[in-house]
């Protein structure tokens, strides 16, 4: 796995490398908000919190 991403990032291929961080960025935003408007409310009604940052 190593060798191949060596391979990659020594080819240079910049187009590659960006529509991976846009893709990635998308995946973000799209984790994001079903962590905030699913998961969170979930975990709120389950603790009787509506906030969990005490918790960690």
């Amino acid at each position: 796995m190593l060798k191949g991403f060596r391979s990659f990032i020594l080819r240079g291929n910049v187009v590659e490398l960006a529509v991976a961080v846009a893709v990635g960025a998308a995946f973000t935003a799209v984790i994001k908000a079903i962590v905030d408007g699913v998961v969170n409310p979930l975990n709120g009604a389950v603790f009787g919190k509506p906030n969990l940052d005490d918790l960690w």
